[in-house]
């Protein structure tokens, strides 16, 4: 039996919780982002006169795929896939040095910066509430045969 077609369990069963959806909510929002970043720099690269052709549109075509991660993660945690909360903390946490550096470009970067290091703190605290972790069905080391604590 797949995991889309397993059954709610008691845990999951009820409706989601509110920080389930904000994480998901801040999930999509950087997936969009990055959709956008990449279609201006592949629209730039293609369109515009960048220093180098090539690198502008093999970044915008990598940010693009890039989105995949994020929104295909929104879309499991809206959905309460246990799976989904993986890439969702991945997604968080590779975009913390991203932040910082934007945080360090001295220009017009650094509000930028401010907003992502925000929404990554933000859904990371989201994503490891235990209401998110228990709304996901995620059990403890060692809990998942018996279900106790």
């Amino acid at each position: 039996m797949s995991s889309e077609q397993t059954p709610a369990t008691p845990e999951t069963a009820g409706p989601r919780p509110r920080r389930l959806t904000y994480a998901a909510a801040l999930a999509a929002l950087e997936g969009l982002a990055l959709v956008a970043g990449g279609a201006w720099m592949l629209v730039e690269g293609l369109a515009g006169d960048p220093d180098d052709r090539q690198s502008a549109v093999t970044g915008g075509v990598t940010l693009i795929v890039l989105a995949l991660l994020p929104l295909l993660a929104a879309r499991g945690l809206l959905a309460r896939r246990s799976w989904s909360r993986g890439p969702a903390v991945i997604t968080q946490i590779m975009a913390l040095p991203v932040a910082y550096n934007l945080i360090q470009a001295d220009s017009v970067a650094i509000p930028a910066g401010i907003a992502l290091a925000v929404v990554a703190v933000a859904a990371l605290i989201l994503l490891i509430n235990p209401a998110t972790t228990q709304a996901l069905g995620i059990r403890g080391p060692g809990r998942a045969q018996d279900g106790k604590q």
